[in-house]
């Protein structure tokens, strides 16, 4: 397997959240490194963030705000579907 092969998949949106945090309040510096991690709470998710974890911090943030908007919009989606599934059952005879 290579390094970052299943990029952020496995982490939480909660943790991606928490990281964008810490570096745009200046608690985590860039490269990430378990121990800046473990600063701000986040050792938990160290092994699952190989994918930014050598990119420089405009890079990192970069890549958590896409992630993390995607994300919301996929969310969204499936909320709208199954708001629109469930009238259409309402419908039904």
């Amino acid at each position: 397997m290579t390094i970052g092969a299943h990029g952020l998949v496995a982490v939480a949106t909660s943790d991606l959240e928490k990281l964008l945090r810490a570096l745009v309040r200046g608690h985590l510096a860039c490269p990430l490194t378990v121990h800046g991690l473990a600063c701000v709470g986040l050792q938990h998710a160290a092994d699952r963030l190989d994918a930014v974890k050598n990119l420089p911090e405009p890079a990192v943030r970069a890549v958590i705000v896409a992630v993390v908007a995607e994300r919301r919009a996929a969310a969204r989606r499936e909320a709208s579907l199954r708001q629109t599934l469930e009238a259409a059952g309402d419908d039904a005879p």
